[in-house]
């Protein structure tokens, strides 16, 4: 059987046309689908040659030119961020179900190199349903043989803004085929240089996955070549310990050089890869049950230790007790900390003074903890959360009104409900109504103040509200069609809560309405965050359990809703998506 092969653009989450191209098989009755992504510098035109050699012939097969590659725009070598890549990544698959009607339940995705690490995250952030993940000697750490290499280019970005390295590859580090190299040398499309900017992206995405590929729920096949010159194979083994899906493969091709896919013998590498997709497919799809992650499994034993109390001898007993001693401290010059310590580092109070992103200590010494202490990662990423929410909902708001849909928007758990009613602004039409709900009675004051101050008192009301409790959700009247739950499920662990808060949500939704919900899939502050802050609970110490996106994916899905969108910051922290009762 033969593939034809066409080329195409698909526009991408920014507004950019991305190029990809496409090898059709002549019979493909179950809509299957290989989706390649080539290595750092090169370009689909690489990976033309895996759709005649894999000897897939009832596959579909796509490839793209990744942005600032091959005939995609951008300068060479860059993009706005490795994290916009990723997205690039959903983008491109949610356009092939649009376009061809292929299923992620019925695709393949093979990855190479850079390519490997993006498909990697992808997964990882967006918990797609994919059949089977092949990577293929992954990036996650290159040998840049320089001493102190990422600290000094992470020191040199800051100072220089982004910049360009060249690579120090030659086509004879990458393959023994000679034919392939000589192209390698000749090819005028390979960009020979990489931006700063994605170079520690692409270090920073690496470490994160590899430390948390426990949330990577798919068959997955590493492929790691055993003389690789350009990136170290540690990493890839720490990566497949850790991955939690019994369908799981580790290979070390002895002799293979760093591009695995265009080596001379890759026909060993094929071998393996054929094998592993074809048996993908010679059962029914059923994905890992993940839904009890709650009560077993390792994000619940985090929480555990998280939660349980150090030994009083122990020098981390003792730093994390200073630590704390320090932001009492601290709160008495600092208006951001007195709100933490006075409220809980998670209430509605102190993600306000995160969103206000203003020092507002009245002596210089408060002012600068305001501003480092607003500068946490943690904040950085909630602001980026807040400026995703305020996208989406007018997007999702106009299409309602576009149908001819009186708008009802409604959150369960507003805190002062500024982001809600920032995002209202940017909305064509005013909405019929606001309903926005807390637990806390100093929250529901507080954007009772708001909706006057933006003057919207006559469509807009906040109530108190328990944002858990499923009657009284449900009997929310009259249903609305856009419902936003924002950082709330993140702070709880328990599963059932999840529950009982969707099913409500579920019932005050109007069919075809849609959900934005949140979701925190990792923090780099853990650690801190369990052993020295509090939470709004009486004081109480503020343990998250981080929850996978495919659980929060999963537990929303039980409610009645289907995903049909994502968004997540470019530390991999907090996401936010949208789903559609059905």
């Amino acid at each position: 059987m033969m593939h034809n092969n066409t080329q195409h653009q698909f526009i991408s989450h920014d507004g950019t046309s991305l190029f990809y191209q496409r090898w059709a098989a002549s019979d493909n009755p179950e809509q299957k689908a290989i989706v390649l992504f080539h290595r750092g510098h090169e370009h689909s035109q690489r990976m033309a040659h895996l759709v005649d050699e894999l000897k897939l012939p009832d596959f579909d097969f796509f490839a793209w030119d990744a942005r600032g590659h091959g005939h995609s725009p951008g300068e060479r070598g860059d993009a706005p961020s490795f994290s916009a890549c990723v997205k690039d990544i959903q983008s491109f698959v949610q356009h092939l179900t649009d376009t061809y009607q292929i299923q992620p339940s019925n695709m393949v995705v093979i990855g190479q190199s850079v390519g490997a690490v993006l498909a990697a995250t992808w997964v990882h952030d967006y918990a797609p349903k994919i059949r089977a993940l092949c990577l293929a000697s992954p990036a996650f750490d290159i040998k840049l043989y320089v001493p102190f290499a990422k600290p000094g280019l992470t020191l040199l970005s800051k100072l220089r803004g982004n910049f360009f390295i060249t690579s120090y590859v030659k086509a004879k580090m990458l393959t023994h085929d000679e034919q392939r190299a000589a192209e390698y040398d000749t090819d005028t499309q390979i960009a020979k240089a990489i931006s700063v900017r994605m170079l520690l992206g692409l270090y920073d995405a690496s470490k994160r996955i590899v430390e948390d590929a426990q949330n990577i729920f798919v068959p997955t096949q590493v492929l790691c070549s055993g003389s690789d010159y350009v990136v170290h194979q540690k990493p890839q083994r720490l990566f497949y310990e850790r991955l939690p899906h019994p369908q799981k493969e580790f290979h070390i091709l002895e002799g293979f050089y760093h591009d695995t896919l265009g080596e001379k013998h890759r026909s060993i590498a094929f071998d393996k890869i054929r094998r592993f997709v074809q048996q993908s497919f010679a059962e029914n799809h059923q994905p890992i049950e993940i839904v009890h992650a709650d009560k077993i499994g390792p994000s619940c034993a985090i929480a555990e230790q998280l939660s349980a109390p150090l030994p009083k001898n122990s020098w981390k007993y003792w730093f994390w007790n200073l630590t704390k001693k320090n932001l009492k401290i601290g709160s008495r010059f600092s208006q951001g900390l007195k709100i933490g310590e006075d409220t809980g580092y998670d209430s509605g109070s102190t993600l306000d003074f995160v969103y206000r992103d203003q020092p507002e200590s009245t002596n210089i010494l408060g002012k600068m903890i305001d501003r480092q202490y607003l500068n946490a990662i943690g904040w950085r990423g909630i602001r980026i959360r807040k400026q995703h929410i305020e996208q989406l909902l007018p997007v999702y708001a106009e299409k309602l009104i576009a149908a001819d849909q009186p708008l009802k928007i409604l959150d369960i758990a507003a805190g002062h409900g500024r982001y809600i009613l920032d995002a209202v602004a940017k909305i064509s039409k005013r909405p019929q109504s606001i309903l926005l709900r807390d637990y806390s009675e100093l929250n529901v004051a507080s954007g009772n103040r708001l909706i006057h101050s933006k003057g919207l008192e006559d469509i807009a009301t906040f109530q108190l509200g328990d944002a858990f409790d499923q009657a009284s959700l449900a009997s929310i009247e009259p249903q609305v069609n856009l419902a936003v739950v924002s950082g709330l499920y993140e702070l709880f662990s328990d599963n059932d809560l999840l529950r009982q808060s969707l099913s409500g949500l579920s019932q005050a939704i109007e069919t075809g309405g849609y959900l934005i919900y949140t979701g925190q899939i990792w923090h780099p502050q853990q650690e801190f965050i369990a052993r020295a802050l509090t939470s709004h609970r009486k004081g109480e110490a503020w343990v998250m359990r981080l929850r996978s996106q495919a659980e929060m994916d999963a537990l929303v899905e039980q409610a009645g809703f289907k995903k049909i969108d994502q968004y997540i910051d470019q530390f991999g922290i907090f996401t936010v998506s949208i789903a559609q009762k059905i």
